[in-house]
């Protein structure tokens, strides 16, 4: 299937920039600078937040996106990356899975893990009814979070205009999306939410 950009560029104004915006910004960081790479491809780069941060860190990021106006390095789909194999040694896509249909998922998951010759960082929305959330800390401990949630298991999504699907939702569990990442050539190594920012998943996968 063709896609065409959902939003224009106003869109990425300051209502935009939400706190759990910002707490997605930096879990995407905290998982790329993990991986420890030095070539970045970032699909669907946003306002540049990430892209901006990433290069401060001293590490060459390549982005690409469909809509020319948001000003990608590359303009180009998730289910067909006009790139090389092996090309970057991390793919970031972040809440971009989301806006193509779960069918085209498999496809795009398979170019993420074509073009990159070590890491996949994906994070995608994960909703449900926090019952509980608290974040804490202890002397000589980082800081810790606790959450109890409960996944949206019994709705069946609706496409809203920008997600045909989400995670947790009826027929989207996460086990679902991890085994098509599997058949697709990744290896899980994490797959994490967080207490400050229960509505996405965050997901560090290797390149089999």
């Amino acid at each position: 299937m063709t896609y065409a950009p959902q939003v224009d560029r106003s869109h990425y104004g300051a209502r935009y920039r939400s706190k759990d915006r910002w707490l997605s910004y930096f879990y995407q960081l905290s998982l790329v600078r993990k991986a420890g790479v030095s070539s970045v491809l970032e699909i669907g780069p946003g306002e540049g937040i990430v892209t901006d941060v990433l290069r401060k860190d001293g590490i060459r990021v390549v982005t690409c996106d469909i809509a020319p106006d948001l000003e990608p390095d590359v303009v180009g789909s998730v289910t067909a990356l006009p790139f090389k194999d092996g090309e970057f040694e991390l793919c970031l896509a972040a809440e971009i899975l989301e806006h193509i249909q779960f069918e085209d998922v498999a496809v795009a998951l398979r170019e993420l893990a074509r073009v990159s010759s070590k890491h996949v960082v994906i994070s995608l929305p994960h909703p449900g009814n926090v019952m509980f959330c608290a974040t804490f800390k202890l002397p000589l401990f980082a800081w810790r979070g606790v959450r109890l949630q409960v996944p949206f298991f019994w709705k069946k999504h609706v496409f809203n205009g920008e997600h045909y699907w989400e995670l947790g939702k009826k027929e989207y569990p996460v086990s679902r999306f991890v085994a098509c990442a599997k058949e697709a050539g990744l290896t899980l190594r994490s797959s994490a939410k967080y207490a400050d920012d229960p509505v996405h998943r965050f997901f560090l996968f290797s390149v089999s």
